[in-house]
């Protein structure tokens, strides 16, 4: 019997813990199915992403790991997408441990670790800190030239 993995992701600022868990989601099974949330489905969710949706689907769709990629438009969709694509597991990161146990009617459920040293959040911060840096750079260099163009009259 053919297994197939489902998981869920918005995969913005896609990095090395993404591919980490595909790759290990990937190898669990025979067939990966990647569900990547839209940009409206983010917005519900609070969330705005740098990459646009269809962005993100090119990036995960070219992954050699990734047998497939479906728009995620809700949180009720996963059981809809279970029975449509004869999923056998349903797979996501640690960080949502027992948020998906009520499928377990439907798939086995696990919840796989994170990599420790990267996430987008911290990828966002650490952006942040950069643009924040070079504003003040920026703000700095300007008031410099304010001063000379002052001094000159």
């Amino acid at each position: 019997m053919m297994k197939t993995i489902l998981t869920y992701g918005t995969f913005d600022l896609f990095h090395v813990g993404h591919l980490n868990i595909l790759e290990r989601l990937s190898a669990m099974g025979d067939r990966l199915i990647v569900g990547v949330s839209t940009d409206e489905f983010n917005e519900l969710k609070g969330k705005e992403s740098i990459f646009s949706y269809s962005e993100r689907v090119r990036i995960v769709g070219a992954l050699s790991c990734v047998d497939g990629v479906i728009p995620e438009e809700s949180w009720d969709q996963k059981e809809s997408d279970i029975k449509n694509y004869n999923v056998t597991m349903l797979g996501m990161g640690d960080d949502w441990h027992g948020k998906f146990d009520y499928l377990l009617t439907l798939c086995e459920v696990f919840y796989l670790p994170r990599t420790v040293s990267v996430s987008t959040t911290k990828l966002r911060s650490e952006i942040s800190k950069i643009d924040q840096s070079k504003l003040k750079e920026l703000r700095d260099g300007l008031n410099s030239l304010l001063q000379v163009a002052k001094a000159l009259g």
